[in-house]
């Protein structure tokens, strides 16, 4: 298992972490498999994405029209509840194919960290399943 991390310069963004996954892919000798990424906290997810310019300013947008303005009951701080909401609903793991040391993704697909609650560094785990 490997651990990485991203950091992120804003409240709310994308980050392509793409590059940074597939350079952990290959390093313990295997060529194609699965690759499972998890972010280890509750206020950040991650997806796949098309990045044309402007598309992650149009996803934080529809995102937070997706959570309402309640009055939240979270303890330690109702400001962090529409964040944790986002998270799970987008999720915080993805199973990706690789083959010869690359992700196996559509034309336009990113891997990408959605920033819910920054800025802030990012941990990642990343554990491998090699094809034999």
């Amino acid at each position: 298992m490997n651990r990485l991390s991203a950091k992120t310069r804003k409240k709310r963004e994308v980050v392509d972490i793409t590059d940074l996954v597939e350079d952990q892919l290959g390093k313990n000798g295997s060529v194609s498999g699965v690759c499972h990424l998890l972010i280890l906290h509750t206020t950040a997810a991650l997806t796949t994405a098309d990045l044309d310019p402007g598309t992650d300013l149009d996803m934080l947008d529809a995102f937070e029209a997706m959570v309402p303005k309640l009055r939240y009951r979270h303890p330690h701080n109702p400001a962090h509840v529409p964040d944790h909401i986002l998270s799970a609903l987008i999720g915080t793991s993805l199973s990706l194919p690789f083959e010869k040391k690359k992700l196996l993704l559509g034309t336009w697909q990113r891997v990408v960290l959605i920033e819910l609650d920054g800025p802030r560094e990012r941990e990642l785990a990343l554990s491998i399943l090699a094809e034999r």
